[in-house]
């Protein structure tokens, strides 16, 4: 049985270009954070201490919390103080520190804002606990200020984001890969025939691992300018490539220019993005097209295909 994948057809593929505070890159939900922080409620206090189990105080309580979620935090309420963004008391959000003063002289006390008015610390007097920060008796009174040293992702956020990827799989396409070539192949092959130095698997696309095969091919092309990623820093190696889109990449990987005659095809007017793209290729003879006058722009690139453009062009 021939092996197939699902993958998603993307609205813009971006192939080629001349074109304070941590972000959910820690990327945790605001849910994820306030379920991370309520699973010590009750650790007990130690002034200076740094263990859930033999006592935290408040900033270390903080400091583990965020660091649990891929967040570094200084380890004093003071230094705590000193980073991320101000926010205003009306414009607190889930994750947000906030801060207390109960010596009367500084910052003494700091907290993470859960919602609601409620937020969640290690306390002298009960250990992690939960309190209202306009808690007349007390926190109300020893509130200063507030910090936004990261951007959680909210519930409304991620309902958004199931969403989207389900209505990315409704338009999801089978491509058969024994036949069809894959943009790390594409990677693989044009690194190959070009000699490039893969030995640097470190890329910046946030979805090649430096243990993935192609992934010294991609950062070597990426170092070229032919591959540089979607607008979300994304090689997506695991895609396939347009006729059209590997015109592009194969006449900026060998400096191609127009030769002669430029030669017209049906599919691809002159006010095509990939028009001169694909002229270029032609008035090289690197492609005839696909018959009938037509280059076939939007196929999918097959390995038959990929291997002949790289024969023709290794033989200019």
């Amino acid at each position: 049985m021939q092996k197939k994948w699902l993958i998603p057809v993307f609205a813009s593929f971006m192939l080629f270009s001349g074109l304070g505070v941590n972000s959910a890159d820690a990327a945790a939900s605001e849910t994820e954070l306030v379920s991370t922080a309520k699973q010590y409620l009750k650790a007990p206090y130690r002034y200076g201490g740094t263990s859930i189990q033999n006592g935290i105080d408040c900033s270390a309580y903080t400091q583990y919390i965020f660091s649990k979620l891929g967040i570094s935090l200084p380890r004093s309420s003071s230094e705590q103080y000193s980073t991320g963004t101000k926010v205003a008391k009306s414009d607190l959000q889930t994750g947000d520190l906030v801060f207390f003063n109960t010596n009367g002289r500084s910052v003494s006390h700091v907290g993470i804002y859960i919602g609601n008015g409620k937020f969640i610390s290690a306390t002298t007097s009960g250990g992690v606990a939960i309190d209202s920060i306009n808690d007349p008796y007390y926190w109300g009174s020893k509130y200063i200020g507030a910090k936004r040293v990261a951007s959680f992702t909210s519930e409304e956020e991620v309902k958004q984001e199931v969403v989207a990827v389900a209505k990315e799989e409704v338009k999801s396409v089978s491509v058969d890969f024994s036949i069809y070539t894959s943009r790390g192949e594409v990677a693989l092959k044009l690194a190959e025939a070009l000699g490039l130095d893969t030995s640097d698997p470190n890329s910046p696309f946030v979805d090649i691992k430096p243990t993935d095969a192609y992934a010294g091919a991609a950062n070597a092309l990426y170092k070229m300018g032919i591959f540089v990623g979607d607008e979300n820093k994304k090689f997506n190696p695991g895609s396939p490539i347009t006729r059209g889109e590997l015109s592009l990449v194969l006449v900026n990987a060998y400096g191609l220019t127009q030769t002669g005659e430029a030669v017209e095809f049906k599919d691809v007017p002159s006010t095509h993005w990939a028009h001169k793209f694909v002229t270029t290729l032609a008035s090289n003879k690197v492609t005839l097209g696909i018959g009938d006058g037509l280059f076939g722009i939007n196929d999918n690139v097959t390995k038959d295909q990929l291997s002949t453009f790289i024969t023709k062009l290794q033989e200019m």
